[in-house]
């Protein structure tokens, strides 16, 4: 098992973000932090195989604790999760050695393919003593080439799909499974397994909405620029 330390400032974010992690095969989630300071102190508890890190923390930036592990002798991988989308910080990751960079907001395709990537590449490196030209050039294509491109969900009707669409996109919000059932007709159960594999599909952006007490709500919106 791969494992991996989520750090996001924002806690709801974080638990979408180690909910992601936990569907992808042969990897866990060890822990969540939620400041560059508590990530360092799980670092120096129990350290990980790999980091999502967000950019923007309350205490330090991620770019500054990427380089702090590195000088305190951490080799954990870094893959950045993060708004900033600025060329300045996209290039100081590449410097300081992140995986890979993955903008947000995303849907679960988008990390699910970096982290299978990832998994790829451990696997090509273990045991590994030397390579070749061709072999060094396949373990550096490996991350380069990881992109989303999600077929249709199996088994889904288009009329069906394409109307759930309609109802979120005209949507002022994101909707609930409930809302979706009722401003489309169809019966709940129906509503909730077609948002399942769009949100899958990366067609759907998942948000919890939290109330006072019981499980978080899952509310849909359609993905901009998603056919």
């Amino acid at each position: 098992m791969i494992d991996v330390l989520v750090v996001d400032d924002d806690f709801r974010v974080a638990e979408i973000n180690a909910a992601y992690v936990s569907r992808v095969s042969g990897f866990r989630v060890r822990a969540t932090a939620h400041s560059a300071a508590q990530a360092l102190a799980l670092l120096e508890r129990e350290p990980v195989d790999l980091m999502l890190l967000d950019h923007y923390l309350p205490d330090e930036s991620g770019l500054s604790l990427v380089r702090r592990i590195r000088q305190l002798g951490h080799h954990t991988d870094v893959i950045m999760v993060t708004a900033a989308r600025d060329i300045a910080t996209v290039r100081t990751a590449m410097r300081y050695g992140a995986l890979q960079y993955l903008v947000k907001p995303f849907a679960f395709p988008g990390l699910r393919v970096k982290l299978e990537a990832y998994a790829q590449l451990r696997r090509t490196l273990e045991g590994a003593r030397e390579a070749e030209q061709d072999e060094v050039d396949r373990i550096f294509g490996t991350l380069r080439a990881a992109s989303v491109a999600p077929p249709l969900p199996k088994g889904q009707s288009a009329p069906t799909a394409d109307l759930i669409r309609r109802v979120l996109a005209d949507a002022a919000r994101p909707l609930s499974a409930h809302e979706v059932a009722q401003r489309s007709g169809l019966s709940r159960s129906t509503a909730q397994r077609y948002l399942k594999r769009l949100e899958e599909s990366g067609r759907l952006r998942l948000t919890l909405r939290y109330g006072e007490t019981g499980r978080p709500e899952h509310r849909y919106a359609w993905a901009a620029g998603r056919p």
